[in-house]
């Protein structure tokens, strides 16, 4: 039987816009409580963004939603993630994909996140330790790519990886907090097309390897 916690959230992304069915079926199978602090665990299913270590947060259920529908992905895909963070997004991508490609700078985090996914058998995930900003150059190109923390201005060197015919990267863009906003990347053979799409407050994309905290 589904936690009616989940009917709810689900119920209330529907009310918020999000219409692709394939991206409603991906959260509800994906046990966001399994990628929670145990101190937040009761707001495991609340449409809010939470605390994780090192300073970062799992997204609000509306922005993966939002993201993921955005990205326009399907089962034929390899995507690209930037930003591992609890695994949360990678596990609700691999239930859209083929297969996902993530790269996280905190290494706590991504033993973390390898641990939960293989806990969960989810098995199409290939996950390292490196810097975002640098893409996974030995893997492109990729059909989309997803960046979960915000970029100062438009990611180019995460762009030159895109497939060149209708490769679409979706990232949060903007170097003030208050200023965030989705942008929709899509290439095309005329060039880049560009689409603002949400307002939104995400932690800094940061280059190299992190050092720990605590």
């Amino acid at each position: 039987m589904t936690d009616p916690r989940i009917i709810q959230l689900i119920m209330e992304l529907r009310h918020q816009g999000i219409t692709d069915t394939r991206v409603l079926a991906a959260i509800e199978r994906v046990p966001r409580d399994r990628f929670v602090q145990a101190q937040f665990l009761e707001h495991a299913y609340d449409n809010i963004a939470l605390p994780i270590t090192q300073g970062q947060t799992i997204s609000q259920p509306y922005v993966v939603a939002f993201m993921s529908e955005a990205l326009q992905v399907n089962d034929r895909m390899k995507v690209l993630e930037i930003g591992t963070g609890s695994g949360y997004q990678t596990a609700v991508l691999a239930k859209l994909c083929r297969r996902v490609y993530t790269i996280e700078r905190y290494r706590s985090l991504l033993l973390q996140a390898e641990r939960r996914l293989a806990e969960l058998n989810i098995s199409n995930v290939t996950a390292k330790l490196g810097d975002g900003n640098k893409g996974w150059h030995e893997q492109m190109p990729f059909d989309r790519i997803l960046v979960t923390a915000a970029a100062d201005t438009r990611p180019d060197a995460l762009l030159d990886q895109l497939n060149p015919m209708g490769g679409i990267l979706v990232a949060p863009v903007g170097r003030d907090p208050d200023k965030q906003e989705i942008v929709r990347y899509t290439k095309n053979g005329l060039g880049i097309a560009e689409e603002k799409l949400l307002p939104v407050r995400f932690v800094p994309l940061l280059p190299g390897i992190a050092k720990e905290v605590g």
